[in-house]
């Protein structure tokens, strides 16, 4: 079977991964699409960083970096058959899922492994009860962007923010451009998005923000006052640098993936009383609302799919995605 896997920080084609064989509550599916994750960009760049810092917080993940790991999670798929005593939906049947594979009474997330097969391959193992069919006809493409939108989704409803309510995406990447989508299915009348890429502040605009600011003109506080503030860069000094200038009680809600050690001067945020929320995933609610603004044309996700490619060249689109005026969510295709 054929797939990419990461081997020594570098996306690698193979042509002879293991067939996976479906076990009790578990469906064998056809991978249709997958989206490249900023997170799989992080993991190839800094996966010992990862696997480091994350053992320090709660036991760490069973990863071994001279091995070849399996990457893939936002991904539309086509049923194929199911295990042992495992009901699920027919042979043909188009879905996509929370990227969890449920063995027994083993949970394991589909995101980075040794052993479970991602969306970077033909076929993968799902777990039946997580399945979620695609509705309306809607385009595998367009499905396999549920989980990323998933996360701008969460981040929002963390936020608390109500229509009247100004909000300032900071970083207009994949998941600031999925921020900006969630702010305008939910009504935001005043969303301004800010990027160093002219790229990224058209798609921002194309997507749903009112207003789009260059940092290198000024700074956005400048600008806007917004009441909510939701930090999608994820560098070092971007948090002190919101409480610095935001306004009192601002909420500021934090989705950038900051890898280093950063300082920030707590003075600022309690001298304003601004309120600090750290945002990861999302629940299974939020995940299925967004597939079903997906496909009721709430949201329209064709903006950000900048480019397609099939297993063999996953790591060339690992390099092009480091240019942000050249994409913003390339897909592979089996």
């Amino acid at each position: 079977m054929r797939g990419a896997v990461l081997r020594d920080g570098r996306m690698v084609y193979r042509d002879d991964l293991p067939e996976p064989a479906p076990g009790p509550g578990q469906v064998l599916v056809a991978v249709r699409s997958c989206g490249i994750c900023g997170s799989d960009l992080h993991f190839a760049a800094h996966g010992a960083e990862v696997l480091t810092l994350t053992a320090e917080m709660d036991g760490g993940m069973n990863i071994d970096l001279g091995r070849d790991i399996f990457m893939g999670h936002e991904f539309s798929a086509e049923v194929l058959e199911a295990g042992p005593d495992t009901d699920t939906f027919p042979a043909g049947t188009l879905i996509t899922s929370i990227p969890v594979l449920i063995s027994g009474k083993h949970v394991e997330p589909i995101v980075y492994s040794n052993t479970t097969l991602g969306g970077y391959a033909e076929r993968m193992l799902l777990s039946a009860p997580l399945l979620l069919p695609i509705p309306n006809g809607l385009d595998a493409q367009h499905a396999a962007l549920t989980e990323p939108m998933a996360v701008g989704l969460h981040a929002v409803n963390k936020s608390g923010v109500q229509a009247g309510e100004t909000a300032l995406v900071l970083g207009c990447g994949p998941i600031g451009i999925a921020v900006i989508a969630a702010l305008r299915a939910r009504g935001v009348e005043h969303i301004v998005g800010a990027d160093f890429s002219a790229k990224r502040r058209e798609l921002a605009a194309s997507m749903g923000a009112h207003k789009s600011l260059d940092p290198a003109q000024g700074s956005p506080f400048d600008t806007v006052t917004p009441a909510v503030v939701f930090e999608a860069v994820g560098v070092p000094g971007i948090i002190d640098d919101v409480l610095r200038r935001a306004r009192h009680g601002t909420r500021l809600v934090v989705v950038g993936v900051c890898m280093q050690p950063d300082t920030v001067h707590p003075f600022f945020a309690i001298a304003k009383e601004i309120n600090v929320q750290f945002s990861l995933a999302y629940d299974p609610n939020e995940f299925a609302d967004s597939l079903r603004a997906i496909a009721e044309g709430d949201i329209d996700v064709s903006p950000m799919i900048t480019g397609d490619v099939g297993l063999e060249d996953v790591g060339a689109a690992f390099d092009d995605l480091a240019d942000p005026d050249r994409h913003c969510k390339i897909l592979v295709t089996p």
